[in-house]
């Protein structure tokens, strides 16, 4: 890479970060109690809100991870796509209005496990240590697949050593995420939403019109798996069984249980800002995951053979072919490398903040210290974000772990222990608090045992193909039907909440 272009891609990445720091800044004023650090004092507008809960959820795997899969492997990759949209889809229609409302009637819930305890009215606390304990551990690995992703991007585009770019971007986003909170983050990601997408739709569509003659043969002329590589019922050259396409769809079932989304639906200021919100949510993730795939596909017509070393780097390598005439397209370039950023820094950041609100609202000061202050609270939460994001640095020293396997693992473990019980604890009234603490530790469980340990030399995940996420889901909500049904019901109070709620959402205008 010549001098020229480097400086220009820096000039764009200092502009970048420069501006994502004086944001934070700025909210560091506004942020005078932990309402406001956490949920923004429910603020948010629609535009904000859809593209801040988006951009936090597709993070470096959107313009890496994604891309990566279907280039190396063909279309069939799609999949995965395809079960996010359809998640995205029923998160935005069936989850965020109710969610919204019922923390508001829950005692006015400002974190994703305060909402769970006032819900279940669990006065020993038992739910909200446990699912602040399973925050902490799976944004552990979470938060480490954003900065693994920032490592690799400054390292590619740079030719910084992957420890040292993996420390710019860590120390980025520690500062701007621990002086500004929910405020700050939201704005960012809507920046960064908006950046992620302008690169999604230009990049493909460029090097789509740079390929010349047929495009099909341009694919056929790379030789690996060309043959197969455009078919959607083909994974590297060979048929998908039933089970590998559940896998993927599966992964859809993950966004009812994402702590970082969810909370986006309970900082938005009002109803008609939420209608709003999820129409531009639909249409974005729609756009991004499409597009994304698409970068795969041309990747492969566009950069030919031989294959580029790490299939995660394509939409960066394309870039870095397309992008050279002049000073003008070398810094939009670097601009459209700044997506990848934006990508990576509009998740982590929220991770980090969740994490945060987690340890600080949830268990410092609901179990260890009830009467701890406002100063007291955010003061640790700040601390927290440190310790988190040194920790999932730790976890990304690594150079060769996979971007798409840290998000893999962390996505099940969250969609696994959350997700059916937020399901079922707004749409079901039986559901009650034994029910609760058994689905979240089997779903949690489920994965860590898929995953993590062996029977005979491999994981069950390994022996069977299916992904953890849809075994975990499953047995959770299982779970929570069967013991709520063999224990005490609800108390008269509970259902009183759940009915007020459920009359709310029948209302055109709810009052909350």
């Amino acid at each position: 890479m010549s001098t020229t272009t480097t400086v220009c891609f820096l000039i764009a990445f200092v502009l970048y970060m420069a501006m994502m720091l004086v944001i934070g800044a700025s909210y560091m004023k506004k942020t005078s109690n932990n309402a406001d650090y956490f949920l923004g004092g429910r603020g948010l507008g629609g535009w904000v809100a859809a593209l801040s809960a988006q951009a936090s959820d597709m993070s470096g795997w959107l313009l890496m991870g994604l891309p990566g899969s279907v280039y190396a492997m063909g279309t069939g990759q799609s999949w995965i796509a395809i079960g996010l949209f359809l998640g995205t889809v029923f998160n935005w229609l069936c989850i965020s209005s109710r969610l919204r409302r019922y923390t508001i009637r829950a005692n006015n819930a400002l974190t994703f496990p305060e909402y769970l305890q006032n819900r279940f009215h669990d006065t020993k606390k038992i739910l909200l240590l446990l699912s602040s304990i399973v925050i902490v551990i799976f944004f552990l690995v979470y938060t480490a697949s954003a900065l693994s992703a920032g490592g690799k991007l400054f390292n590619t585009v740079f030719g910084l050593d992957y420890h040292v770019a993996l420390t710019i971007g860590a120390v980025i986003i520690l500062l701007y995420t621990a002086m500004g909170g929910f405020m700050a983050v939201c704005v960012t990601d809507f920046i960064q939403g908006m950046l992620m997408l302008i690169a999604l739709l230009i990049v493909p569509i460029a090097a789509y019109g740079a390929v010349s003659g047929d495009f099909s043969g341009a694919i056929e002329a790379t030789g690996k798996n060309a043959g197969s590589f455009l078919s959607l019922f083909q994974n590297d050259g060979q048929d998908y069984d039933f089970i590998a396409i559940i896998s993927q769809v599966g992964w859809g079932l993950g966004y009812c249980g994402m702590p970082h989304i969810l909370t986006r639906f309970m900082a938005v200021k009002s109803n008609k800002e939420l209608n709003k919100s999820k129409v531009i949510g639909i249409v974005w993730v729609a756009l991004s995951l499409g597009f994304a795939c698409l970068i795969g596909v041309v990747g492969r017509a566009y950069l030919g053979s031989p294959e580029i070393a790490d299939s995660e780097n394509v939409f960066i390598e394309m870039i870095l072919h397309m992008f050279t005439d002049n000073v003008v397209l070398i810094f939009i370039g670097g601009l459209f490398l700044c997506g990848i950023l934006a990508a990576i820094m509009s998740t982590a950041d929220s991770q980090l903040l969740v994490t945060a609100s987690s340890v600080s609202e949830d268990i410092y000061k609901g179990v260890v210290n009830p009467k701890a202050s406002d100063k007291a609270i955010l003061r640790i939460s700040r601390i927290t974000v440190v310790i988190v994001a040194l920790l999932a640095f730790v976890i990304a020293w690594d150079p060769e772990s996979s971007i798409m396997g840290l998000v893999s693992n962390a996505w099940a473990g969250f969609g696994a222990a959350f997700g059916p019980i937020v399901l079922l604890s707004l749409y079901w009234k039986r559901t009650n608090l034994p029910g609760a603490i058994s689905g979240i530790l089997t779903g949690a469980l489920t994965v860590i045992v898929w995953d993590y340990i062996p029977f005979g030399g491999e994981t069950l995940g390994a022996a069977t193909g299916l992904y953890s996420l849809v075994i975990g889901f499953a047995l959770s909500a299982a779970v929570i039907v069967v013991v709520s049904l063999c224990t005490k019901q609800p108390s008269a109070e509970m259902i009183q909440e759940f009915d007020d709620v459920v009359a709310a959402g029948k209302q055109k205008e709810s009052d909350f």
